[in-house]
């Protein structure tokens, strides 16, 4: 935190010899003023430093701050770095741009974590959820800001107004397609488990996308497969998406009997399963299938190139952002998916 003490509108008020309200209408009301006046005032606040009145401060006593929150369950750095993310973010600021709007970052902040209460201190004038937000202490959080709020990917149905995809149909196109080539060996690469700190007992969330993984079952089970046969590993939360997608690759790769075929639920986690295969010399599609999930700009750039299931990410951000300037009325709105085959899956050796 910052510890250089500003000088405040009370100093120039004391420098030039008038009220604090003086040296506000200075800057917010300067028709009340003489030209004389004003620009003494002015030359003191230069001199001393003095920034001018705090924006938030003026928004709030307007009412509006011109400011949406973008929460989510990840670093900073995720929003700059992932391209799922950036594509969702690029459909929130095309539309937050043609509305004056600005965007402000509030990465992973649980309602239990020490963070929690920049959530809850945040001046926004609505929030956009980009994350699990499946638990009720999550929504009572955003419940309690008395702010409009749209959450994308959430499963809670206290959410109102709500953005998603197909995402159970999704993987189930997917592992439909492997089992349809012959696989019988199959594998989930899964998102990073997130833990509650300091919260014995509780359940972990966002761990293995509750949908995705329905979806891969009931493609299993679908084809008379048992779904205890089905390898899940859990990715782990240390670097980007595609570094953990290899390291989860390489547990999967290392077992025996080897899995044919991989199910990821990202792109990211797909390539990083790629990468894992190239480092033990397996041949990607002939000795194993991989399937991602987004249909992101790394999809094309494998080598392979990437059998996915292609979601739409910029327009699920414009949906999002027209909801909340709307107000977030009561909304579900589920997005179609579509299963984009390319070179990552062939039948199994």
């Amino acid at each position: 935190m910052f510890s250089m003490s500003l000088p405040t509108l009370a100093d120039v008020a004391r420098a030039v010899g008038v009220s604090r309200t003086t040296v506000s209408n200075a800057y917010n009301r300067p028709d009340q003023l003489s030209k004389q006046l004003r620009d003494r005032i002015l030359a003191a606040a230069e001199d001393l430093g003095y920034p001018g009145p705090d924006p938030v401060a003026r928004g709030l006593r307007r009412g509006r701050t011109g400011v949406v929150g973008l929460v989510y369950d990840e670093p900073l750095s995720y929003m700059f770095t992932d391209p799922a993310a950036v594509l969702f973010v690029t459909g929130l600021a095309t539309v937050f741009d043609d509305a004056g709007t600005s965007l402000a970052l509030l990465p992973r902040l649980r309602v239990d974590d020490p963070d929690a209460g920049v959530l809850a201190e945040a001046a926004v004038d609505g929030l956009v959820s980009f994350c699990e937000a499946s638990d009720d202490e999550r929504i009572a959080a955003f419940v309690a800001r008395r702010l409009p709020f749209v959450t994308v990917d959430g499963g809670s149905t206290r959410a109102a107004c709500r953005v998603g995809i197909d995402d159970r149909g999704g993987t189930r196109a997917a592992t439909r397609h492997l089992i349809t080539l012959g696989h019988r060996r199959l594998a989930v690469a899964a998102f990073p488990r997130h833990h509650h700190e300091g919260r014995p007992g509780r359940p972990e969330r966002g761990a293995l996308r509750p949908a995705r993984l329905g979806g891969i079952r009931d493609a299993v089970e679908d084809a008379g497969l048992p779904w205890d046969s089905v390898v899940v590993e859990s990715a782990d939360e240390e670097g980007t998406r595609r570094e953990a997608g290899r390291r989860v690759g390489g547990r999967i790769l290392d077992r025996s009997p080897r899995p044919t075929a991989v199910v990821a639920m990202s792109d990211e986690l797909a390539a990083g399963v790629i990468d894992a295969a190239r480092d033990r010399a397996i041949s990607v599609p002939d000795e194993l299938s991989v399937v991602g999930f987004d249909d992101t700009p790394t999809a094309a750039s494998t080598a392979p190139a990437l059998t996915t299931v292609h979601q739409p990410l910029v327009a699920k951000g414009e949906t999002a952002a027209r909801l909340l300037l709307d107000g977030a009325p009561d909304a579900v709105v589920e997005l179609p998916v579509e299963l984009v085959v390319r070179e990552s899956t062939a039948p199994p050796p």
